[in-house]
């Protein structure tokens, strides 16, 4: 099983003054230290259940952008992209200027939006639910036409493009990945089936993650997709640190039903200490799964 760091507080020790330094810092340790995957979270205002807008939150994509520079191996991805904060066009030129200035490790992480008050906030529409999950599906077909080799129109209900022009295009000839985040049983695992390389599941007890997994196998079945061709990736409460022998003895049970992927949060003031010690300790026995 791979590891992915997520990096959602800032709001470490000091973080007025060592903020740059201390993301930057992690950010380096997990990709010298093997991490496949570090994420940062696609807010504006930081989510209320750690502290809310009072605390300190960067810009999703600058942030990667930064990272691509002072990182070298480690894909980088928003945990995950809301689609009602950038048109579709807008962003899939973004995350294609990611993956090509990242020598192509770029991951589309996205979802359909969750957090009305930064919308509110900052004057930006947060329309229905249903509307977002049809707004989530024009953007993946905006992206995916947009890394092909058609350039042409796109006429949506909810987007309109003239010209579906990428140039140049991501580095990889099918695209950058694409993984959607969620559990939705109906409408968001119907979407990774249809549309993404990867899905990211709430970390579940093991059997509730055994039934979205059957029912995301399903949907495959249902659109003719090959289930086996989706990674399968979850993001976990458990501290690899701090409970180190419960997280490794419960990832084998994920491993088991077919998650290649778990993505922890650091549990510490010190996230770079965090990080050194997940990578030392944790990550060769969870690699062994």
């Amino acid at each position: 099983m791979q590891l992915g760091v997520h990096y959602a507080n800032f709001s470490h020790q000091d973080w007025q003054h060592r903020l740059e330094d201390r993301l930057t810092e992690t950010a380096r340790v997990a990709d010298q230290g093997g991490v496949s995957l570090f994420t940062v979270m696609d807010h504006w205002f930081q989510m209320e259940q750690l502290g809310g807008p009072i605390e300190p939150m960067l810009e999703g994509y600058t942030t990667l952008g930064y990272l691509a520079a002072v990182t070298e191996r480690i894909r980088l991805s928003l945990l995950v992209t809301g689609v009602t904060y950038r048109h579709p066009g807008l962003l899939a030129k973004t995350v294609t200027t990611l993956d090509r200035l990242s020598r192509g490790r770029a991951v589309l992480g996205i979802g359909a939006a969750w957090y009305q008050r930064e919308h509110d906030g900052l004057g930006v529409p947060f329309p229905s639910t249903g509307e977002r999950f049809e707004r989530l599906e024009e953007t993946l077909q905006v992206c995916r036409q947009m890394w092909s080799d058609d350039d042409g129109a796109y006429d949506g209900t909810h987007y309109r493009l003239a010209e579906t022009v990428c140039v140049p295009p991501p580095v990889r000839p099918s695209g950058v990945p694409v993984l959607i985040g969620g559990s939705g049983e109906r409408k968001t695992l119907r979407l990774v089936a249809r549309y993404a390389d990867a899905c990211n599941l709430f970390g579940e007890p093991p059997e509730v993650v055994s039934h979205k997994l059957d029912v995301l196998r399903r949907h495959c079945d249902d659109a003719g997709r090959d289930y086996d061709a989706i990674e399968k990736t979850m993001i976990a409460t458990a501290d690899p640190v701090g409970e180190t022998d419960d997280f490794l003895a419960s990832m084998q049970q994920y491993a088991a039903l077919g998650i290649s992927l778990v993505t922890t949060v650091p549990a510490a003031d010190d996230p770079v200490a965090w990080t050194s010690e997940v990578c030392e300790r944790v990550l060769p026995r969870l690699a062994e799964l």
